[in-house]
């Protein structure tokens, strides 16, 4: 590959010009020498897009109502069991379930204690072990492990993919 006609980073104008913009945001720093142009000393891939949050905090607003979903699994799961059985409750939640998505956990649980007192404790418990689930029981290394794997994974299969489809070499019968 020629690499004569790759500019360096600090050449790119439109990098420049997200830098002097963006310093707050971007977390990388512009220094100037007498010898270059500049170079770029960066810790992080600036993201561009995501403007009020970093997609740090969109996937943690994502979490949060996973861990929302995560809690009524369990809930329902109990009200099921001899130990704690209560059909009654577990009739109201599915009701209830069928009525109002789960997309949005806060908004779910506001308008769940809102519905009448005996919802009202349902709330209560599911934003008790929900805060109970992310604190002691998500496996939070685990869920980084899993998630570069399956991106590692993923990325090979579509490179494998395409590079199958895209050469002309007879396939095995």
């Amino acid at each position: 590959m020629d690499t004569s006609s790759i500019l360096p980073l600090p050449q790119l104008s439109f990098l420049s010009l997200r830098l002097n913009r963006n310093k707050a945001s971007w977390p990388c720093n512009l220094q100037r020498s007498s010898r270059s142009t500049g170079t770029i000393h960066c810790q992080k891939m600036y993201v561009p897009g995501f403007g009020e949050a970093s997609p740090e905090a969109k996937g943690a607003k994502h979490l949060h109502n996973f861990f929302t979903y995560i809690a009524v699994r369990i809930i329902t799961a109990q009200l099921q069991v001899p130990i704690s059985y209560n059909p009654e409750a577990y009739k109201e939640l599915m009701e209830f379930l069928e009525r109002h998505p789960l997309n949005d956990g806060d908004k779910f649980c506001a308008d769940l204690m809102r519905e009448s007192s005996r919802h009202k404790g349902l709330a209560l418990r599911i934003l008790e072990v929900r805060s109970a689930y992310c604190k002691r029981d998500f496996e939070w290394d685990n869920l980084k492990r899993l998630a570069i794997k399956t991106v590692d994974e993923s990325n090979t299969r579509l490179m494998r993919d395409y590079v199958l489809e895209t050469s002309h070499v007879e396939k095995e019968k």
